[in-house]
């Protein structure tokens, strides 16, 4: 890749200005280093925050969308690229071969299942791209301390924790990713 591009993972649900404003403000930082936008192509929430926000700045923004979610997710049609894909795994395929870093903001379900991936595969040795995870407002506490609870048990271990990045600051999760 000639520009690095850096996989958002977030919230495509509602949630409270806090959430659209740190959505924003990660994508306007993307699209101000120069840097490529990867999402999961909706337009909706902070999903739909983070890109709106790269492109307004001048971003590129690749958006990858599994056909079942298209209406769903109402697809980021304005997005300077849109992949439709036949279903989630392909998502993640075609988003992990397009990016060099993911960022994991506050989100449900579908972004824990993302994180873990990318964590869980960094971890095995299947590559070497940064993970990270920008928090600002703690939202993942919980979710981090049962882990670090884990430490020493057999479940999770020092290598394991240690490839994962936290941070508090938009600015901070960019220098992360190189």
């Amino acid at each position: 890749m000639s520009t690095k591009a850096v996989c958002v993972f977030c919230a495509s649900g509602p949630v409270g200005e806090e959430y659209l404003a740190l959505a924003r403000d990660l994508g306007t930082a993307i699209a101000g280093r120069g840097w490529t936008l990867v999402s999961g192509g909706g337009r909706v929430g902070m999903m739909g925050e983070v890109t709106r926000a790269a492109r307004a700045a001048g971003g590129h923004t690749l958006g990858v969308i599994p056909e079942g979610l298209v209406h769903r997710e109402v697809a980021d049609e304005d997005s300077t690229e849109l992949v439709v894909v036949s279903g989630m795994r392909e998502r993640k395929a075609e988003m992990d071969a397009r990016s060099d870093a993911w960022i994991a903001l506050p989100g449900g379900l579908g972004t824990l299942e993302e994180l873990f991936e990318a964590w869980t595969s960094r971890y095995l040795q299947m590559h070497d791209k940064p993970v990270v995870v920008c928090d600002p407002g703690g939202f993942y506490d919980g979710l981090l301390a049962w882990l670090e609870g884990l430490r020493g048990t057999g479940f999770v271990g020092d290598v394991a924790l240690g490839t994962l990045v936290r941070t508090t600051t938009v600015d901070a999760a960019l220098d992360a990713c190189g």
